[in-house]
């Protein structure tokens, strides 16, 4: 079924409810690599309940399945995620009942060999006080549904990196387990699980999941430009380049310019970028 661009637009869904607790706040936080060493002390405040901090980039599952998108027509066969932003109204609580309001705000037609690029806004809100939490908006590139007619112009653009070298270089580990473990937070796509789906869909070994390498370089921030405070970050948007392979080693390099710490992830073992046109917001 084709993209009907007046359709897809006028998608919505609203007050879906959602809960969390302390298991899957330091769930989340082992499943981007925190912890690695139980005997650092600011890191272990994300997986010990007294105390508990909360890694921001959770918010992305916190409302996990939450979105419009079930009846837009795109083949999800063809869909890979292009872009995600986060920003938060106010740190997130170690444990919440939610409510989730999405909607489509943006469809664009790169031509009916280049795809189609989509863009979802989720709004979440505590559901006891009614007060926001966080905006997350995320953009779906959906490769074979270009030619729909919709606008070709008037995408979001991505945050620009600094034209210069970076200020400092971040090396995070992954386990090769880590998309088994990342998995339990909410997305279950075997491409991150089942060797056999990986070879079918062309990769010779299940990937990371990109939401899973998007929190590990919230991992690395948060101790670069944060000091593991997670109420000092306030916004946190990428666009995904490349998949990792659990195992690989992610190299941060991070420019800092104020209240705004731009970034991009490559990988130590090979040539490849895998993040780009990163833009961690600070608290002023």
């Amino acid at each position: 079924m084709a993209i009907d661009y007046d359709h897809l637009m006028s998608l919505t869904s609203t007050g879906e409810t959602f809960s969390y607790g302390d298991r899957e706040t330091m769930l989340y936080a082992l499943g981007v690599g925190m912890a690695r060493d139980p005997l650092a002390p600011k890191e272990l405040l994300y997986v010990y309940e007294s105390g508990l901090k909360t890694v921001p980039t959770m918010a992305t599952v916190i409302a996990w399945g939450a979105g419009p998108l079930r009846d837009s027509g795109i083949n999800y066969l063809m869909v890979v995620h292009g872009e995600q932003k986060l920003t938060l109204h106010q740190p997130l609580p170690a444990a919440a009942d939610i409510i989730a309001d999405s909607k489509v705000v943006g469809a664009y037609d790169k031509g009916a060999d280049k795809g189609a690029v989509i863009v979802t806004e989720t709004d979440i809100r505590l559901a006891e006080s009614g007060s926001a939490l966080c905006t997350l908006t995320s953009t779906t590139f959906a490769r074979g549904d270009g030619g729909f007619g919709g606008p070709s112009d008037g995408a979001p653009k991505p945050h620009p990196i600094p034209d210069r070298a970076p200020d400092e270089t971040i090396e995070v580990d992954t386990r090769p387990d880590q998309a088994l473990l990342y998995r339990l937070s909410g997305d279950r796509n075997p491409l991150h699980s089942d060797p056999e789906f990986a070879t079918a869909a062309g990769f010779p070994a299940p990937i990371l999941h990109g939401l899973c390498t998007y929190g590990t370089c919230c991992r690395a921030l948060l101790g670069s430009v944060a000091d593991y405070d997670h109420t000092a970050i306030t916004g946190f948007d990428v666009r995904f380049s490349s998949p990792v392979f659990p195992g690989e080693t992610i190299l941060v390099d991070v420019w800092k310019d104020g209240n705004i710490a731009s970034f991009r992830a490559r990988l130590k073992e090979r040539d490849a970028v895998v993040i780009n046109n990163g833009k961690c917001t600070l608290k002023a």
